[in-house]
């Protein structure tokens, strides 16, 4: 099975569309509302993540197994590569950019964990989430 094929295309193409979304609602609430960084990132995941579920669920991965399970799973890939690309971004962004204020280096820590959290959420979908199989997924 390759990693770059027809079913990358088609998540990146959903993968813009929830960035816009993710990214309006994580920047309009950290810089705009004054929502902390975790919570801004949060909320961005978990409204967006729903999306990306039902979309990548059907379009995506052509995945026919049951909802619940798959659910289960989303939900827990979500969590762990939300915690692992926003965990990783912010102490990166601080080492680099620790002479700017904290707004500066807590939107670079934004912008990258999106995309470290882009590239494990396509990998934990394709394998953990949807199984891995090509276009002929089977029912669980």
């Amino acid at each position: 099975m390759k990693v770059i094929d027809k079913t990358l295309v088609r998540f990146l193409a959903v993968g813009v569309l929830n960035t816009l979304l993710g990214s309006a609602i994580m920047f309009g609430l950290y810089n705009l509302a004054g929502v902390s960084y975790w919570l801004s990132t949060a909320a961005n995941y978990v409204l967006v993540s729903i999306f990306s579920f039902l979309v990548n669920r059907r379009f995506t991965f052509h995945h026919q197994g049951r909802l619940g399970a798959g659910g289960v799973r989303f939900a827990a890939n979500i969590a762990v590569c939300y915690f692992l690309a926003y965990g990783c971004a912010k102490p990166l962004a601080a080492w680099m950019f620790s002479g700017y204020g904290q707004a500066a280096r807590e939107n670079a820590a934004m912008l990258a964990g999106m995309c470290i959290f882009t590239g494990l959420n396509y990998m934990g979908q394709r394998w953990f989430v949807f199984g891995g199989k090509d276009d002929k997924r089977k029912t669980e």
